[in-house]
């Protein structure tokens, strides 16, 4: 019971990685792509209420969530009809926690995952936005003003308090 947290996180990176064997116009896709998302809150809610918080949960809820998030970027980008201008956002927003996490390995010698609020709602809004991007781009739009300022804020959050 007392790793349930850190079994839910690996379960996801499990399930991120079978979405690559996945059809992304298949059911099974979408199935397996929401069971990651409810794990993605699952996790951290369970390890709040049994009192598991750990660095090496922090650590492998980080990891199952860039797993997830690759592996859904690999599967859904190709098929994806997104403006230049919003994948050059995105990659902006890259960029600015890649600098994030370089500046936290130059400061601290370690890399740093903060799991601010403001990267819960971005999580969590990708989450739900990703599948209305088939019909509109109005909502990813929303999300990556989000992802901009969580992005800046982790990088404060980063510098001051990690």
């Amino acid at each position: 019971m007392k790793q349930l947290p850190n079994i839910i996180s690996a379960v996801r990176i499990a399930g991120s990685l079978v979405l690559l064997l996945c059809d992304v116009t298949g059911v099974v896709f979408w199935i397996i792509y929401g069971f990651c998302g409810i794990t993605d809150i699952a996790d951290g809610w369970l390890a709040r209420k049994l009192m598991r918080i750990s660095k090496t949960g922090a650590l492998l809820d980080s990891l199952a969530d860039l797993c997830f998030v690759a592996c859904c970027v690999w599967k859904l980008l190709p098929i994806l009809e997104l403006p230049q201008w919003l994948w050059l956002w995105a990659g902006v927003i890259v960029m600015i926690k890649v600098v994030n996490q370089l500046s936290a390995l130059v400061m601290d010698g370690r890399c740093c995952f903060p799991h601010t609020k403001a990267n819960k709602i971005t999580g969590f809004l990708l989450f739900i936005a990703v599948p209305m991007t088939f019909y509109t781009v109005i909502p990813i739009t929303i999300v990556a003003s989000i992802a901009t300022f969580a992005a800046i804020h982790e990088g404060h959050y980063i510098r001051t308090i990690c």
